[in-house]
């Protein structure tokens, strides 16, 4: 039976059109020849090469590559035949200095499919060194990695759009995930009419903290008093079956994915004993217990939202837990990249280390005070919703990188200072699912179509059906609904089938809540706008941010 539901569902994955609600547009053609792109003259863009290709694509289309003054890298395609009105601008991962256009969790797309999509990207202002150093001296470059290059490319972008078809984009769309979700939500917060829906996924929108505290401790956690990890990767399997062993059934199925890992109860103290073949040692358990935690200072204060990294995600803890000792982990290249050259305003410090950070109250709001322009935690998106935008946030429950956490602050967030957001945003969460993909759950889905259908036709967004595919098979499919509603099983048929399942709203909420020490960067107002001075970053409102000594 299950290789008949993988024989189907491989080809409902990969054949099966979107629904006729997602129909294209009228179709457009160019006014202009491809190569003639590169005269169309706007002030402070140089088009360097406009060439037909068909690389990546199932159609040809014109590859426009060009510059945006200063620095700013933008790669377009244009569809030569088939343009139906739509534009669609894809995010950058990490520290972004790449201009690769990737269309994220979108592969059943009818546009995107067909190939008759205008689409872009941009490199943010800087290329290549990803370790930050391309930050140091080059105020500029952190302004458009902030916000400044994703803004100035959508607005580029439909001009050059204009110009090659002699129409304007009818509807124009974001799509991104990491820093890609940060900068789609970014967009919503500070250009609201750049975009008519977005898909917003494991959204690096608490950046600062995310890739100062939150990384630094997956790190300094690990480590005892002389430097060396106490918790290797080898340990991980044990951690991950003990908790699929206490918690799995807690959501009516047992299928290796916990449904809500809030839920999940476990207590890492459980596996110590002395037979360490088979159990954890006592300093072990606490480093188990401090990762899932977060950060904290002495005194139990949080330095980050609690729960770090949610049970059920111990196999790919290897992001920051080491195979062996001496192994440089991509957690401490992260935190390292950001506290040597972004987390500071105006400084470079080639020799900082992880030692350097202190987990205090009093370091916390000295480091994060670049929030004021890198990150995206405003939760009053009223201007986008004014401006009839679409929002879908989503998030992999099982993110070892982002915590799913964040996200959930942040709707949580939204609906405090807004009330009710379901006119205009959704937040999908998918059980199972690592960083932007991949993962144990049901990982491939289309979140583009449901935007657009939402956008074109008004149809808000239900149910979106992920899929778990090794080696080209589809073996599970799995429903998601928007927060707070899950996915139940009707008690009848496959497990590894959506259709045995349906939506489910839990009576109570988990009982995890968001107080703590950053708690106050998730509010309206702490946004500032910045210019270069006298080759120096200078942000206006010019004020410590959030800073509980400074409202006293």
């Amino acid at each position: 039976m299950l290789r008949v539901l993988a024989v189907a569902a491989v080809a409902a994955l990969t054949l099966q059109p979107v629904p006729a609600s997602a129909s294209p547009s009228r179709v457009i053609t160019p006014v202009m020849d491809c190569a003639d792109v590169t005269s169309i003259h706007l002030d402070g863009v140089v088009l360097k090469s406009a060439t037909v290709s068909s690389a990546g694509a199932p159609a040809p289309y014109c590859a426009v590559v060009g510059t945006i003054a200063p620095n700013d890298t933008i790669v377009m395609r244009l569809p030569i035949n088939g343009w139906t009105q739509r534009y669609l601008q894809t995010g950058c991962g990490g520290l972004c200095g790449s201009s690769t256009i990737n269309y994220t969790q979108a592969a059943t797309c009818r546009p995107i499919v067909d190939g008759t999509i205008a689409s872009a990207t941009t490199d943010m202002g800087h290329q290549g060194l990803n370790d930050g150093s391309w930050a140091a001296g080059n105020p500029q470059a952190q302004i458009d990695f902030a916000y400044r290059g994703v803004h100035v490319t959508a607005v580029t972008a439909k001009e050059i759009i204009k110009r090659f078809y002699g129409k304007s984009p009818k509807y124009s769309y974001f799509d991104g995930c990491s820093d890609g979700g940060r900068e789609a939500v970014m967009e919503a917060q500070r250009y609201p009419d750049d975009f008519d829906g977005i898909a917003a996924g494991a959204p690096a929108s608490n950046i600062v903290v995310q890739n100062t505290f939150h990384h630094a401790w997956n790190v300094l956690a690990n480590k005892d008093a002389q430097g060396h990890y106490i918790l290797l990767a080898d340990r991980l399997p044990l951690i991950h079956n003990a908790v699929l062993a206490a918690c799995d059934r807690w959501d009516g199925v047992v299928d290796g994915v916990l449904d809500d890992p809030r839920n999940c109860h476990f207590d890492p103290y459980t596996l110590v004993c002395s037979d360490l073949s088979k159990c954890l040692t006592t300093a072990q358990a606490a480093v188990v217990r401090k990762l899932h935690d977060g950060a904290t200072d002495v005194d139990g204060n949080r330095l980050e939202q609690p729960i770090s990294h949610e049970w059920g995600s111990e196999l790919d803890w290897t992001l920051f837990v080491p195979a062996a000792q001496g192994q440089v982990t991509f957690s401490e290249n992260i935190a390292l990249s950001f506290l040597r050259y972004l987390a500071y305003f105006n400084v470079a410090a080639p020799s900082y280390q992880l030692t350097d950070l202190t987990f205090t109250v009093s370091s916390f709001w000295k480091t994060v005070q670049t929030s004021s322009y890198l990150s995206a935690t405003d939760p009053d998106l009223s201007r986008f919703r004014r401006s009839g935008g679409k929002l879908i946030l989503w998030h992999g429950w099982s993110d070892q990188h982002i915590s799913p956490q964040a996200t959930l602050n942040y709707y949580a967030a939204m609906r405090d200072t807004m009330g009710s957001v379901d006119s205009f945003a959704r937040l999908y969460l998918f059980p199972g699912m690592a960083h932007c993909g991949g993962g144990l759950g049901p990982s491939t889905f289309d979140v583009l179509t449901p935007v657009m259908n939402w956008v074109e036709h008004g149809v808000a967004p239900f149910k979106i059906v992920a899929s778990k595919v090794d080696a080209g098979v589809v073996t599970r499919t799995r429903p998601v609904y928007p927060y707070p509603v899950v996915a139940r099983y009707d008690g009848s048929g496959s497990t590894d089938d959506a259709a045995n399942f349906g939506p489910y709203t839990p009576r109570t909420s988990s009982p995890v809540g968001y107080r703590w020490v950053g708690a106050p960067l998730y509010t309206h107002g702490y946004q500032a706008t910045c210019k270069v001075v006298n080759g120096k970053l200078v942000c206006t409102p010019d004020r410590l941010i959030f800073d509980p000594r400074r409202r006293s």
